[in-house]
């Protein structure tokens, strides 16, 4: 498929999980594809397997967002798809949230995202696709997952509302909302080996398609919503999650 041909995409985090099958699916439909994250051995690696290239950015960090898009401006020029898929998940219960974890979530989920675009759309091109990774956390209300959630409810409104500032430059921007999904970030949770198989048991359990979702699943909605076949969406959130969040009592 050639639907993104000459079309030069940016994925954020793109090293594993979502990102990096999404960037895969970008570059098949014919997109040039640059990924980023925070690990340079693991970004330079999984550039090479992709075909792509990589750069090493941590979106925490406002000097180090503009340093890439520097550099993504020098050897590409202007962009047309920006995949805002960097963040973390650092479970807590609430009375046992600290400020480091608040600060680490929001910085990375929530101002990390703003600041990406922020600092993104000045090569973007006009028509340019955006698309935020959400989750449903933000509406399910599940356990441990306040201050993940609260990171992604903010990502979303901030989606609703740049949707409309954005649309004079014909720039659609969307939020992909994942149910549970099999990728690595659930192994940098900090949680013991048997807490994640009982935690990944119950949340399956409660999935009514009965199984977690593949990056794959998630990258094809991204690509959808990177190309013209999106033309007339935008500002919109794409629930994408065995059917969770319709039915959240299921067991």
């Amino acid at each position: 498929m050639t639907k993104l041909k000459g079309k030069v995409a940016v994925v954020t985090g793109g090293n594993s999980g979502i990102g990096y099958a999404s960037a895969k699916e970008l570059k098949e439909q014919g997109a040039q594809v640059v990924i980023t994250g925070r690990n340079a051995n693991r970004v330079q690696s999984a550039a090479q397997e992709l075909g792509a290239k990589g750069m090493v950015a941590d979106v925490a960090n406002l000097t180090a967002i503009e340093s890439l898009v520097g550099q993504v401006e020098r050897e590409f020029g202007k962009v047309d798809i920006l995949f805002v898929n960097a963040g973390i998940f650092k479970p807590a219960p609430v009375g046992q949230i600290s400020e480091g974890m608040f600060d680490e979530q929001m910085g990375i989920n929530f101002k990390g995202a703003v600041f990406t675009t922020e600092k993104f759309l000045p090569i973007l091109n006009d028509g340019a696709s955006i698309i935020n990774l959400s989750s449903v956390n933000a509406y399910t209300g599940m356990p441990n997952t306040a201050v993940y959630a609260a990171s992604k409810a903010a990502l979303n409104s901030y989606t609703r509302t740049a949707a409309t500032e954005l649309a004079p430059r014909h720039i659609r921007i969307n939020a992909v909302n994942p149910g549970p999904v099999t990728t690595p970030i659930f192994g940098k949770t900090g949680l013991e080996e048997e807490q994640l198989n009982g935690f990944a048991e119950a949340m399956k359990n409660r999935v009514p398609l009965k199984r977690f979702g593949q990056p794959e699943d998630v990258a094809k909605l991204v690509a959808f919503l990177a190309s013209d076949d999106a033309a007339f969406i935008t500002g919109s959130e794409y629930n994408i999650d065995g059917g969770i969040n319709i039915n959240p009592l299921l067991s």
